[in-house]
This record gives C-alpha cells, sequence and structure tokens, in this order.
C-alpha cells in the first residue's frame, strides 16, 4: 500500500496521520486533496463514525479508504464530550471548547481530573467490509491549557507517566503515546501481517 486516502478535512488530524504514516513509505491523500464530500458524523460510537466515513469515500472513489473518528473523554463527566469532542463548542471553537470543558469540571465540584482520548482507526473497501484499530491513551485534565503544538483538547490534557500536556510534548513523542499513534501502530501491523 503506496498510497491512500484519509477522509478527513481535520487539518491537525492530516498533519499526524502524515507524519506516522510517511516513514512506512505510504503518501496520505487528504478529503481535501481529493475535494471529497465532508461526511456527516451520525454514529454513537467511535467505530461507527470512522467507518460510516471510510466506506462512502471507499464506495465513492472504488479504493480502500482510512477514516478515524476521536475524543476526549472525562470520567467525571460520564465520558463526555466523547463523540461530540469537535462539537462540543459552536463552530468547532476549541479554545471556547477547553474554556466551556474546565468551566464544567469545576462545577462537579468533584476533584477527579482523570481522562482519557480515544480512538477509531477504520481502513474501508468499496465492498462495504472494513477493519477497524483502536487506540487509548489516559491521562488527566490541567487547570488551564498549556503549550501551543498539536490541536483540540490537546494543551487541557497530561497524559499518564508524564507531566506535560499534548501541546507541550514535540509531535515525535506525542505520536508515540497518543490514541491516534496507538490506533496507527495496530494499522501498521495489520499491513505487515497482510504483505500490503
Amino acid at each position: 500500500m503506496k498510497e491512500i486516502i484519509f477522509a478527513s478535512h481535520n487539518k491537525g488530524k492530516i498533519v499526524e496521520i502524515k507524519q506516522i504514516l510517511s516513514p512506512l513509505g505510504i503518501r496520505v491523500l487528504s478529503a481535501e486533496d481529493m475535494e471529497l464530500p465532508d461526511v456527516e458524523e451520525t454514529g454513537l460510537t467511535f467505530e461507527e463514525n470512522a467507518a460510516l466515513k471510510a466506506l462512502t469515500i471507499a464506495k465513492l472513489k472504488k479504493v480502500p479508504c482510512l477514516a478515524d473518528d476521536s475524543g476526549l473523554c472525562v470520567d467525571v463527566l460520564d465520558g463526555r464530550p466523547g463523540v461530540y469532542s469537535a462539537r462540543y463548542a459552536p463552530n468547532r471553537d476549541f479554545n471556547k471548547a477547553m474554556e466551556m470543558l474546565l468551566k464544567e469540571i469545576k462545577e462537579t465540584g468533584k476533584d477527579n481530573r482523570k481522562a482519557h482520548f480515544s480512538c477509531v482507526i477504520v481502513l474501508g473497501f468499496e465492498d462495504g467490509s472494513y477493519k477497524a484499530f483502536e487506540g487509548r491513551v489516559d491521562g488527566i485534565i490541567c487547570q488551564e491549557p498549556r503549550g501551543s503544538n498539536g490541536f483540540g483538547f490537546d494543551p487541557v490534557f497530561v497524559p499518564e507517566g508524564y507531566d506535560k500536556t499534548f501541546a507541550e510534548l514535540g509531535s515525535e513523542i506525542k505520536n508515540k503515546i497518543s490514541h491516534r499513534g496507538r490506533a496507527l501502530q495496530k494499522f501498521e501491523a495489520f499491513l505487515k501481517k497482510e504483505g500490503l
């Protein structure tokens, strides 16, 4: 597999996917590169949303397609924002989303700041079949945003075993330990096993 479509318009995700897959000799074409439509996320789980996107584009372009869905799940908020992470704040404004999240956690009156990022990456085929690869990283939500790297909720998430947020850690470390990085490691193992 030398080239693959990644069904996303999210620039941050596209950069990450390219950084992780380029050492494998895989060229990643984004939905924007291919002038593909956005696929509405109507699923109730990360896997449902990722499969919906991957299969829609695989059938449209008649080639295998990669898609993901991911999000931040906060224990004290019963797993929210979860699949609604990107839509947590109006207009996908993550500065506003982080502000809302920190306020909502504070309003619970609880000290529990445990959270995890989940990601499901799906490789979809035009015949409607697909393979799913899941990654997860545990951590805590810090008191205020820190760092300028990354995207989304990265500035408020400190992964387990570290004292820096994803936005403070360089992409080299983040890509190895992140939910997306871990899901892609499983995807890479699948490619090797299948000889693709």
